[in-house]
């Protein structure tokens, strides 16, 4: 196999409640009649083959420059095509881009994605998008100006990444075969500002694998706003080791290689350049303060200042960097500082005046925005409480105000705002309680908002700045009425404390036909990472109607945020540093104990499943917690830190050279002695994320110790363990196996 084209990744860390999915519990279908009372069972084949409960959203929108009109890709008889709408009204003004248009020597070109340029008057067509990793991609790229219709082609040979234009339109930059171009649309030449990119060892103007995953970048250069200059990241992996996976993909198995450095191990040596593009110089960056890491770049407004954030390895000390881009020189106009470490990426905005620039820190214990000169002075801090900011939307310059989502209610909710930068005027945008997120459009004039709650589906509507609500764009009344056909339970929030006296929150879903005087049997899914959470106000999609139907098959189901996850301040999060899984796991314990001791919970019954991390915790509780957990289904688990990438590993453990016992001590491999229950171990055998060498390395500890457990590997199959049958597969087995065990 020569790419990724089949092993599309939903890499990182799986968070329970988006990559769950499928099963059917044949016996339910078998035995029990498909409705009680009017009330319909859900089966599993409702969720993962019919897609019954799939709810509808709205996507693609880009927002125009006059921010009055967006656009949006829609599907016509001949093809797609490009149209544009009135925010305001909804009504569609014209049709930039028609199915005609799209062709090329003969042959009709796929719409998959589009870019505008800055002005508007030419577009960027991906044609045969194909994605690589979490979120980088790869298609063949054509440029249509939008007036005289004239389709022409980027580039010969591969395919590109990241094309971009220049700001002035005249111009597009893009990645081929690990080395930048650029093309010039005026002449039509080609050039290339690269030479030494080669797979696997150098790479140009995009992201390696760890950077990518962990840092959230893939496109890695960015025109100046004068479009004179490109900023790109050098990324020198020669001395970072290999992975390798085996692909089944023919009569002998196929290998994909690929670098990925674990925890402890070398990193790329990463260096920012900038391109010249008048005098065709190449300028190195020069930075004052070692670094291990360059998390992001970033233009201010001034198209000879570029800011170049820098890290060390522990990632607790980050540097702010304002580089001279003419001749590369650097000095640092703010340090961020943590006892442990900082979140990544770390956000930054310059304004528009060059005079200022805000931060998002968590040097108060929350997560708030501050406001800085750019000569690295502190103006004022803009939001405070205890309570953090979860989501920067971005400043809008000619008001003033600055736009963003934070857990300000309630850890379980989330809600819109808008603030001035001199922390005045702050007014809350969205009105309905729950879980709201927001996409503006480019002139703040308008956003759409995205509401949800534990039990309702996406309500999307389109609102003015100040929050006022214009006309709805999707209400899911479909889906919902569909639901008043089944016997569904609401979620119930809850809370307890532990015998440390630690306050934990929790969503408990009980049968429809919950009887207080009888016994159940109870299901814990949890996720339990680094500033994660299970436990909102919010929609979970398919996983909830899995959960649902486990209810209706007598399980209490359960999800419980131990300490290390959000929302909830840096003191309760970050006690787990450089004890990944210790504190974790002592609060799932807890919570079987809590659980045990309620009057409808048959004491000794209690299951737990996770995937990835959840994985990793799940079969910690199952070993440490061998009294509490009678049985314990883990995904894709993490099994020991030091088989994961350095950094997020670092990040939250330092180095396995610096903190040995840490890995050691709650590493589920070390504690397989303990094994008293029922163990199902899952694993995708193409993970490029979570390697296969963890369970494997789990399958080894447990035959030592001569425990029986079950497993189940699926080919080819990446850390989403999704594609065709599959999801079907895993949670028929995953709902089979708790049947059988509880």
């Amino acid at each position: 196999m020569n790419s990724l084209k089949n092993l599309i990744v939903f890499s990182c860390l799986i968070i329970p409640g988006i990559l769950f999915g499928q099963a059917e519990y044949e016996n339910m279908e078998n035995e029990n009649p498909n409705q009680v009372e009017n009330n319909q069972f859900i089966a599993l084949t409702d969720i993962w083959r019919d897609y019954t409960f799939s709810s509808r959203s709205v996507r693609g929108l880009r927002s125009m420059n006059d921010g009055k009109h967006y656009t949006i890709i829609e599907r016509t008889e001949d093809g797609k095509a490009v149209v544009q709408y009135k925010y305001a009204s909804g009504k569609k003004v014209k049709t930039l881009i028609s199915p005609d248009d799209l062709v090329y020597d003969g042959e009709s070109i796929s719409l998959d994605d589009y870019e505008f340029s800055a002005d508007e008057k030419k577009v960027l067509i991906a044609h045969e998008l194909e994605s690589i990793y979490r979120r980088s991609t790869q298609a063949y790229y054509y440029i249509l100006d939008l007036k005289s219709k004239k389709l022409q082609k980027l580039s010969d040979g591969p395919k590109q990444l990241y094309a971009d234009f220049s700001p002035s339109g005249n111009k597009v930059a893009f990645v081929k075969e690990n080395n930048l171009f650029y093309k010039d649309l005026e002449t039509n030449q080609e050039f290339q500002l690269t030479a030494d990119g080669e797979k696997n060892k150098i790479i140009n103007g995009a992201s390696d694998w760890v950077y990518e995953e962990e840092l959230s970048l893939a496109q890695a250069f960015q025109w100046s706003p004068d479009g004179k200059k490109i900023a790109y990241y050098r990324f020198d992996e020669s001395a970072v080791k290999q992975w390798n996976m085996k692909m089944y993909d023919g009569l002998y198995p196929s290998d994909y290689r690929f670098k990925y450095p674990k925890a402890g191990e070398e990193n790329a040596k990463v260096q920012i350049k900038l391109f010249l593009l008048e005098s065709e110089k190449t300028v190195d960056v020069s930075l004052e303060a070692d670094y291990e890491y360059l998390p992001s770049i970033k233009w201010t407004e001034n198209p000879d200042q570029l800011a170049v954030m820098s890290t060390n390895r522990h990632q607790n000390k980050l540097h702010i960097n304002l580089v001279n881009a003419q001749d590369g020189s650097s000095e640092i106009i703010h340090t961020e500082t943590s006892e442990t470490y900082i979140e990544m990426p770390f956000e930054v905005y310059f304004t528009k005046d060059q005079k200022h620039f805000v931060i998002l820190s968590e040097k108060s214990g929350f997560r708030h925005l501050y406001l800085y000169r750019m000569n690295g002075k502190l103006q004022n801090q803009i939001t405070k409480g205890e309570w953090p900011v979860t989501n920067l939307y971005g400043v809008d310059d000619e008001s003033g105000f600055v736009y963003y989502q934070s857990a300000e209610t309630s850890a379980l909710d989330r809600n819109v705002y808008r603030i001035k930068l001199n922390g005045d005027s702050k007014e809350r945008l969205s009105k309905a309680d729950g879980t709201n997120r927001a996409s503006f459009s480019r002139s703040f004039d308008y956003f759409i908002n995205y509401h949800s709650t534990a039990d309702e589906p996406a309500f999307i509507s389109l609102h003015d700045a100040s929050g006022e609500q214009i006309r709805v764009l999707e209400d899911n009344q479909s889906l919902k009425d569909k639901m008043e056909n089944y016997q569904l339970s609401k979620k119930e929030f809850f809370t307890f404390t532990t015998s440390e006296g630690v306050e934990l929150n929790g969503w408990m879903i009980k049968p429809p036909s919950f009887n207080p005087a009888q016994q159940y049997p109870a299901f814990l899914t949890i996720y339990g990472g680094p500033g994660s959470q299970t436990v909102t106000n919010a929609w979970g999609g398919s996983n909830y109607f899995w959960h649902q139907m486990l209810a209706q098959q007598g399980f209490i189901v359960v999800s419980v945020d131990n300490r290390g996850t959000g929302a909830r301040g840096v003191d309760f999060k970050k006690v787990t540093y450089k004890q990944l899984g210790k504190y974790e796991t002592m609060d799932q314990i807890e919570t079987a104990k809590y659980l045990s001791g309620l009057p409808f919970i048959t004491e000794g019954r209690i299951a737990v499943q996770g995937w990835s991390y959840g994985g990793y915790m799940s079969s910690l509780c199952l070993l440490k917690g061998a009294d509490h957990f009678k049985a314990a289904i883990a995904v894709a688990p993490v099994t020991n830190w030091r088989f994961y990438d350095s950094i997020y590993t670092e990040r939250y453990m330092q180095t396995p050279q610096e903190n040995e016992e840490g890995y050691d001590d709650n590493s589920p491999i070390n504690h397989v002695d303990s094994l008293k229950g029922k163990y199902l171990l899952v694993h995708g055998m193409a993970d490029d994320n979570v390697h296969l060498q963890n369970t494997t390395e789990m399958i080894s500890a447990l035959v030592k110790a001569d425990k029986q457990f079950e497993l189940f590997m699926y080919p080819n199959k990446n850390h989403g363990i999704y594609g065709g049958n599959t999801r079907y597969h895993l949670y028929k087995k995953m709902t089979d196996f708790l049947i059988q065990n509880l």
